[in-house]
């Protein structure tokens, strides 16, 4: 642990360099606001049809952030108060927050050696009030797509892929967000594809559902003087497809880099015995919204990463299972040992597409340091 390695800082957020030239998209807001377009104008259209393309799916509609387009996926599927949906419990709050508002009863099950949900536990989870799954595709490493969707048909059962963290993983040729009944994306600032605030897209290959999410996330309006019925106000704004429409092109490079960067980190790591990397398919992308692995003694090595100016993170140290917020569910400690143990252990560092060959050689000597390697 002891090092005379000078301090470096290595940011988790990229949005300075990111967005270090922004002339071209506020030529293009320059635009939009001489327009007045503000509301599901033409850059939100534009910006749909390209990212149903990205993903795969017959359908795309803009919502006000990815929680919303989870929210709102569950809503046009029918779940509502008295109806269950089964979710992992390793995942963000915003998964089980839209479960719960949408009115029906979070259940967790356990998650795999990968951070996500294990197909062979969903089952025994399942009850007659069961009205969704809600697999979450977990900072860029897509499930099990065989096995869920197999669970699912079985039991007669919609999925609602939480793909929030995952834009670009697959499975093969399957991407996330084009094999369930509809799919929830984040464009938060942080998220892989990203806009200037909230923002969040949901995919779908059925039109009828389509249309039920356009209604929902505009009032239920079906034209200017006419509602369908009461609804939300979740609308993607213009001015953030605008950057969505700048960035999304540049999408394969920014996917690419964060794969590389992490493949290169874990190379460099993985002959270190105190370290644990999850294992990795050929047939699987992942896309790293976060690069995850299990540390001997994490704390100390995030500490350690800190002092030497390593935004290292913890995603996250205690699951949602034994939060607050779930204490009326009656879950317990021991209760999901896989996620509990996941979550003493597991860390985060950056691997974003503006990394310099200098912060990812400090990281990797910050932690070889660390276990004396």
């Amino acid at each position: 642990m002891k090092t005379a390695r000078k301090p470096l800082k290595v940011r988790y957020s990229y949005l300075a360099r990111q967005f270090a030239s922004i002339d071209p998209i506020l030529a293009d807001i320059k635009k939009l606001v001489a327009s007045g377009d503000f509301t599901l104008g033409a850059p939100v259209r534009r910006f749909e049809e390209s990212f149903a393309k990205l993903i795969g799916a017959k359908h795309a509609v803009g919502v006000g952030s990815g929680t919303d387009a989870l929210f709102l996926s569950l809503k046009a599927l029918g779940v509502g108060p008295g109806d269950e949906v089964i979710t992992a419990a390793n995942t963000f709050v915003a998964t089980a927050g839209a479960i719960e508002t949408a009115g029906a009863r979070v259940v967790f099950v356990d998650c795999d050696d990968k951070f996500v949900i294990d197909p062979s536990k969903i089952e025994d989870a399942v009850t007659k009030k069961t009205k969704a799954l809600l697999p979450v595709h977990w900072g860029g490493q897509p499930w099990d797509m065989d096995a869920v969707l197999s669970i699912a048909k079985k039991k007669g059962l919609p999925v609602v892929e939480d793909a929030c963290q995952s834009i670009g993983a697959a499975v093969g040729a399957r991407k996330a967000g084009s094999v369930g009944a509809a799919a929830g994306f984040s464009l938060h600032p942080l998220k892989n594809l990203n806009v200037w605030g909230d923002g969040g897209i949901i995919t779908t290959n059925d039109a009828k559902t389509a249309e039920s999410l356009r209604l929902l996330r505009n009032h239920g309006m079906s034209s200017r003087d006419e509602y369908a019925f009461y609804a939300y106000n979740s609308r993607l704004d213009s001015l953030q497809a605008v950057v969505g429409n700048h960035l999304i092109k540049d999408f394969e490079w920014i996917t690419q880099t964060r794969i590389d960067n992490a493949k290169r980190i874990e190379g460099a790591l993985k002959g270190i015995k105190q370290l644990w990397f999850p294992p990795r398919a050929k047939n699987e992308r992942h896309v790293y919204h976060l690069y995850q692995f299990l540390a001997e003694d994490r704390d100390g090595l995030l500490k350690h990463l800190q002092a030497l100016g390593v935004d290292a993170k913890v995603h996250y140290p205690v699951p949602l299972h034994l939060q607050p917020a779930s204490r009326r569910l009656g879950y317990k400690a021991g209760d999901f040992p896989v996620a509990e143990a996941q979550a003493r252990r597991t860390i985060t560092l950056p691997v974003h597409q503006h990394l310099t060959d200098e912060e990812i050689e400090h990281m990797i000597g910050c932690v070889k340091d660390f276990y004396g390697a």
